[in-house]
């Protein structure tokens, strides 16, 4: 979770000192961040909005990689829609100006949740990914104060020019507002899995058997050893708009890389916690190689950060889907 360091540390999975998280400034955004935007081409306005995945049963999971991906098992799943890409800022922009919702990284923690926190350590903020300045300069993950979805970097950052990139610093309840806004809902991890597959039952990655078929990156994430340097191979150093790179059979952008997705179910049946899926723009061969489909990690609920977005999903009649 993003107030609360100890938490922190084990939600994020990094080897850091707890007590370095929170820090008294912001970071400052980094210049390479958004490289590449010149490549979406495409009018995000354009698109559908949804795509229909029709009932079936697949193959979930992986028994060749992590342990908590396996066993492999057959998962049958009705049918559904789900957003072509992840909810953006403008989109999330519109619902908190229609509801004046307010996330949960823009709200002070109540000391009486936090009874073995001193209150003074209690702030409003969410967890960001600090690039390092070179090869000798690591990036780290840092509790940055004022830091939201409105402010990613922290106090002094805006969401202009940043529009049309996924939403992020928002918790699970946050991202379950804005669906219930729209009278949707969070997919279900076999759902979402299901629709990130796109057909290709069994395969290792979204498209296929391979990363980068014939060197071609497909998605946004680290090209390089993390988290010393990303090459920014794929077009990006960071978050990417969303929807740049070519949609999948059923016509869905970013199911892998660029942000890691909420689904609505429990880690294990643990109620604090849900899986989240797809990986991110920190996700690399050298460390994390969760951008496939089986991939799966646990996040507190009331964790937020800047590589965590979501997408919406919806129920739709059986016969308004066909194929398997």
């Amino acid at each position: 979770m993003t107030r609360v360091p100890a938490l922190f540390v084990v939600a994020v999975g990094l080897p850091v000192i707890a007590t370095a998280i929170a820090i008294a400034r912001p970071p400052a955004a980094s210049a390479a961040a958004g490289e590449g935007a010149e490549m979406c081409a495409r009018n995000i306005a354009d698109l559908s909005g949804t795509a229909a995945i029709p009932a079936g049963a697949y193959t979930m999971g992986s028994d060749s990689w992590y342990p908590e991906e396996s066993p492999a098992r057959e998962a049958q799943v009705a049918a559904f829609d789900i957003d072509q890409h992840e909810v953006t800022n403008g989109q999330f922009a519109e619902f908190v100006a229609a509801t004046g919702y307010v996330t949960l990284a823009e709200r002070t923690p109540d000391p009486a949740d936090f009874p073995d926190i001193d209150p003074d350590a209690l702030v409003a903020g969410s967890a960001v990914f600090v690039a390092g300045k070179g090869p000798q300069d690591a990036g780290q993950w840092r509790f940055v104060p004022g830091a939201s979805w409105r402010a990613p970097m922290g106090p002094g950052s805006t969401l202009e020019g940043r529009e049309e990139y996924p939403v992020v610093h928002v918790a699970y309840e946050d991202a379950a507002a804005y669906a219930a806004w729209r009278g949707r809902r969070l997919p279900g991890e076999a759902e979402w899995e299901r629709a990130a597959r796109a057909g290709l039952d069994r395969a290792t990655y979204e498209w296929g058997s391979e990363l980068a078929p014939e060197g071609e990156w497909r998605a946004n994430t680290w090209q390089g050893t993390f988290p010393l340097t990303d090459r920014g191979e794929d077009g990006f150093i960071g978050a990417a708009p969303a929807a740049c790179y070519e949609p999948s059979e059923y016509g869905l952008y970013d199911m892998t890389g660029n942000v890691w997705e909420w689904t609505a179910d429990d880690y294990f049946g643990d109620p604090a916690r849900a899986v989240v899926k797809g990986g991110s723009f920190l996700c690399a061969e050298s460390y994390c190689a969760r951008y496939r489909p089986a991939a799966r990690q646990p996040y507190e609920r009331n964790f937020s950060a800047s590589h965590l977005g979501f997408r919406t999903a919806g129920d739709v009649p059986a016969e308004a889907a066909s194929g398997s």
